[in-house]
This record gives C-alpha cells, sequence and structure tokens, in this order.
C-alpha cells in the first residue's frame, strides 16, 4: 500500500511536469488549441484539407512535439488510475482483515 502511495505520487509530479510541457507548447504559437486534453488539429488553411511538412515544416514539427506529449500524457493518466486501483485495493484488504 505504500509502494502504491508512492507511486502516486510519482505519477502525478510527472503528470504536472508534462501538463507544464503542454502549457509551454500552447504558448509558443497563436495557432495551438488552448486544450490541455485535445490532440491539435490542423489551423484553417483556405482550399486546404491538411498541413504537410513543405507547407509550414515549424510549425508542424512543433504540433507534432506537442500531440507526442499530449499521448504521454494519456499514458500517465491511466498509470495512475492502476495506480490508485491497487491502493484503494489494499486499503479494503486492510479493512476486511482487520474484521
Amino acid at each position: 500500500m505504500v509502494t502504491s502511495a508512492l507511486l502516486l505520487i510519482i505519477t502525478y509530479i510527472l503528470f504536472k511536469y508534462v501538463v507544464a510541457w503542454i502549457n509551454y507548447y500552447n504558448q509558443t504559437d497563436p495557432r495551438m488549441p488552448d486544450s490541455l486534453w485535445r490532440y491539435t488539429c490542423d489551423y484553417k488553411a483556405k482550399d486546404k484539407k491538411d498541413l504537410y511538412d513543405l507547407d509550414d515544416k515549424p510549425f508542424v514539427m512543433l504540433r507534432n512535439k506537442r500531440d507526442r506529449v499530449v499521448t504521454i500524457m494519456y499514458f500517465i493518466v491511466i498509470l495512475a488510475f492502476v495506480f490508485s486501483i491497487y491502493l484503494i485495493t489494499g486499503l479494503v484488504d486492510i479493512i476486511l482483515t482487520s474484521f
């Protein structure tokens, strides 16, 4: 149970670190969305469906970096969920063995 609590604290610290990176990437370009949980979508370009590296290479590279960090954030959230289930199971085990 102590291990799961420690793992939850570590995942919380990692989550805050990754959120800070997402906020940093959101502020680097005004075309980036302010959303934390959503992947970036292409900014609206007239008569174009998607932007490729040839159109706006720095923005596309920045968008791809932000999308990778959002994926890491989702992984950390799922990992924290698993650790919280592990912690709750430990608490329930202690409660049930005391009776």
